[in-house]
């Protein structure tokens, strides 16, 4: 078997993440924050270096500005539904994925107003056309940092340039880039960040947030969850500060123990060199691909221009069908589909079809890619 899915989460998890998780349930299984006794404190060491490792990998200087939710379309609503009030107008991407585009059509419905800058069929998008469809009441531009059906990067620091001299707010969905591209959300001008741990951090699924930059006031961003924090729990009001203000209920603990190892794994291995790796085995993989006839790959075909996720389909056969015998002919696991990007698809021409979508980790191999290819090609026959 040959998992090459993920881009919906990866797999296998480093083994230093399964023995921390397990641990934690051994030795601090506790509640955080919500007693004082050695297995709660224990338990609220292991949250706050949570905090410090995605702190650390994103060169935020305050650890307690990284707000955990439960995923990075947790963290897409909180930054959304939080800042946008009716009247307000955001301007996001064709690329994005179902967690930005349904959210901000949600709040079209409610009042606020949305533009949809134009990406071309590769993927790509022009910072022009952000600055271009600026109004006197846009607030916020939201963007991911990379296309989850064909993996191009887009232009995430030009857009924070232009929301600077704008003074709009810049949300910038990571959830395909964090851990295998480097980035560094100051000098990229970025307000927002939403993350999520079981990707290409290698944590469990469950595990994610919302980095909340400076230029960002609490008292603007509104909570979507309120309750117990173990903090002010003398008052009906949720709390006003960072974290809490954005942590109503137990965390997930035993998942961000899991975050934190997955965070230093890929610090230990070094994200420069994970970066190379993929680039070296997605243009394998895209180069294999388009040499095989029938065979169609999207993007940009440049791996310096996208991370290693490559969809592709089959002339004359549904992108279903062909997952379904990788899987039961070649043991190569992969998603088909339109993976949760209807807008995307669009943009590249495989709406309603879908595509085939391999996507790689930091443990596949050139051996995991060679056999893609040869059963795509015996595929075809």
């Amino acid at each position: 078997m040959i998992y090459l899915d993920n881009a919906a989460t990866s797999w296998p998890k480093p083994d230093s993440v399964i023995e921390a998780m397990a641990r934690f349930l051994r030795e601090a299984g506790g509640n955080p924050g919500r007693s004082g006794h050695r297995l709660s404190i224990e338990a609220g060491r292991v949250v706050y270096r949570a905090r410090e490792a995605v702190a650390e990998l994103f060169n935020v200087g305050d650890p307690l500005r990284v707000v955990f939710t439960h995923n990075a379309t947790e963290a897409l609503n909180l930054a959304l539904r939080g800042i946008l009030k009716p009247g307000d107008h955001v301007i996001s991407s064709s690329m994005e994925h179902n967690a930005v585009s349904r959210t901000v059509r949600a709040l079209e419905r409610r009042g606020c107003e949305v533009s949809i800058a134009p990406c071309s069929p590769q993927g790509t998008l022009d910072p022009g056309d952000i600055e271009a469809a600026i109004r006197p009441n846009t607030v916020m531009i939201a963007l991911n940092h990379a296309s989850n059906v064909v993996g191009t990067l887009l232009p995430v620091a030009e857009a924070g340039r232009i929301a600077r001299e704008h003074d709009l707010l810049l949300l910038v969905d990571t959830a395909q880039t964090a851990g295998v591209v480097p980035l560094d959300a100051d000098a990229s001008c970025i307000d927002l960040l939403a993350f999520t741990g079981h990707k290409s951090l290698y944590g469990p699924t469950g595990t994610g947030g919302l980095v909340v930059g400076e230029r960002v006031d609490p008292a603007r961003l509104e909570p979507i969850r309120t309750g117990g924090t173990g903090s002010r729990s003398e008052q009906e009001e949720q709390p006003d500060f960072l974290p809490d203000r954005y942590e109503g209920g137990t965390l997930n603990a035993i998942g961000l123990t899991g975050l934190e190892a997955g965070v230093r794994w890929v610090r230990t291995r070094g994200i420069d060199n994970i970066r190379a790796q993929a680039l070296e085995l997605t243009q394998q993989l895209i180069d294999g691909l388009t040499a095989i006839p029938r065979v169609t790959v999207y993007g940009t075909h440049s791996a310096a221009q996208q991370t290693p996720t490559v969809a592709f389909d089959i002339d004359g056969v549904d992108p279903s069908e062909v997952g379904l015998r990788l899987d039961e002919e070649s043991g190569i696991l992969c998603r088909t589909g339109l993976h949760c990007a209807p807008a995307a698809h669009k943009a590249i021409g495989t709406f309603p079809r879908g595509t085939v979508r391999f996507s790689l980790a930091a443990l596949n191999t050139a051996s995991d890619v060679d056999a893609a290819v040869r059963a795509v090609e015996q595929l075809i026959g």
